[in-house]
């Protein structure tokens, strides 16, 4: 009996937020949208793509050029296209059941997060995962997929940071040396007052554009959540 009366405690629990008035889901709603962006910020592509643009543009001594309505945008609609297949995968098994009433609403954020954990487990180094599955007191797994969530997410952000600053550092280099070669040749020429920054930004700027620099990088983003 006792396991009976459990029982319909966890069925009303799951369909308590279908149950609830028309105001009160959509003051829920509002409220989560104030998630959206630590969600996007955390849980998807957005942090490294957006911390290799800042690194190209710091690279080319642009200054504010492109601006950060730019590199936000760039960033945010190059997320979409890296995280196409997860999205595609969350839409086909969660979110088109779910609005033709074939599943529940926990069941379908039980099979979005669980398409969203696969990409996250894809991308996170396994020494991350291990340190925080250690702090978390998690010892023991029978599969990677039973990863907790508060282990998972920073695993994946300090991972997402170090991949991050690994592009941003080869993106660095070339242009690096670009001002060495600049300060070297003002040395030798006795032209000490004059900052290397007037003739290297312009140097860098043209290396870029003949390389076709936008290209390559959107390739290297795109390619490194291959």
């Amino acid at each position: 009996m006792a396991d009976l009366t459990d029982l319909a405690t966890r069925l009303n629990d799951a369909n308590a937020l279908q149950n609830l008035s028309p105001p009160v889901q959509t003051a829920l709603f509002l409220g989560a949208l104030a998630l959206i962006p630590a969600a996007v910020v955390t849980l998807t592509s957005f942090t490294r793509i957006v911390i290799v643009l800042a690194f190209v543009r710091r690279a080319v001594t642009s200054q504010e050029i492109p601006p950060n309505m730019v590199i936000t945008g760039l960033a945010l609609f190059l997320t979409l296209f890296t995280m196409g297949p997860t999205l595609e995968d969350i839409d086909a098994r969660a979110l088109t059941p779910y609005l033709e009433h074939k599943i529940a609403g926990t069941e379908a954020l039980q099979r979005g997060t669980g398409a969203l954990q696969k990409f996250m487990l894809r991308q996170t180094r396994r020494q991350d995962l291990a340190l925080f599955l250690h702090m978390a007191g998690v010892t023991a797994l029978k599969d990677v997929s039973e990863t907790p969530f508060r282990a998972l997410v920073p695993a994946f952000v300090i991972s997402e940071l170090k991949t991050a600053f690994i592009m941003g550092f080869c993106i660095y280099l070339p242009f690096l040396l670009v001002d060495l070669v600049v300060s070297s040749v003002l040395t030798s020429m006795g032209m000490i007052t004059m900052p290397p920054v007037l003739i290297s930004a312009p140097l860098k700027i043209l290396l870029f554009v003949l390389a076709d620099g936008w290209h390559l990088v959107a390739r290297a983003i795109s390619v490194s959540f291959a």
